[in-house]
């Protein structure tokens, strides 16, 4: 028999690490998604549903785009990626970052114009129209920034085919993703926004006062894929497999985003 103090001495130092076994287990298993802000509430919806099914809770980073691959670029470990467009898709996969097979572009959403709920007014957009007359002498337009977040790209489509933006741009309130410019309408600090139809719906502090014709921007889709990170974690396979089949499109559409045909 081994002395009462040393038997204490090593259980002192085994307890750390039993501890930890747990917590590491659960580090292992939990999956990381780096996902486009404008999904967050369908993608809430489906983790709580994948977590009910008795498995871990994925743990998930909202941001635009173009930030979440700049850092998955520098190393942050994220397995699955959900993005909001196409080209920062583009971006990780010519840098070998993800998995090409495992791409798909599950989702669509359409663009629309916003305003605070309590001054909403329909609006008709069309060719060569006044649109800087619609924000007032001072107001200004509230939109993801072109130069980084998809929302922002496709605004500036949808405005240079109105012809309107060069009279905008100077005009704009520039946020750093879709939500962001989501809240500056929502708050009043704006009188109108462009962001995803989407957003939109989440929102009840504003309406949709127009949508901004199909033909006016590029395709708004979502490709999701696993990370190169993940190409041995069967679980993020598992979870990547949910959130593209047939089981998630109900809730997918359910927070208003259009379903692949």
């Amino acid at each position: 028999m081994f002395p009462t103090d040393y038997n204490a001495h090593m259980l002192r130092r085994a307890l750390p690490l039993l501890a930890l076994l747990p917590a590491a287990a659960r580090a292992q298993a939990a999956v990381t998604i780096f996902a486009a802000a404008s999904l967050q509430d369908g993608l809430r919806a489906l983790a709580a549903a994948w977590t009910a099914g008795g498995r871990p809770a994925p743990r998930l980073s909202f941001a635009a785009s173009s930030a979440l691959a700049r850092q998955i670029e520098q190393g942050a470990p994220a397995d699955l990626f959900l993005s909001a467009d196409e080209p920062w898709m583009d971006y990780l996969q010519t840098r070998n970052l993800i998995l090409p097979a495992t791409r798909s572009s599950a989702l669509g959403n359409a663009l629309v114009l916003v305003a605070p709920a309590d001054a909403a007014r329909p609006i008709t957009l069309t060719r060569g129209m006044e649109f800087a007359a619609l924000l007032g002498p001072q107001g200004r337009l509230a939109m993801g920034d072109p130069a980084h977040v998809p929302a922002g790209r496709y605004g500036q489509a949808a405005l240079e085919w109105l012809g309107a933006w060069r009279s905008l741009a100077p005009r704009l309130a520039r946020a750093e993703n879709v939500r962001a410019a989501l809240l500056l309408v929502e708050r009043g600090e704006a009188p109108l926004g462009i962001v995803y139809a989407t957003d939109a719906l989440a929102a009840p502090g504003v309406r949709v006062v127009a949508e901004f014709p199909p033909e006016s921007h590029p395709p708004i889709t979502y490709p999701f894929a696993l990370t190169r990170r993940a190409e041995a974690n069967a679980e993020a396979r598992a979870l990547l497999a949910f959130l593209t089949g047939a089981e998630a499109m109900p809730i997918w559409q359910r927070h208003g985003f259009i379903l692949p045909r």
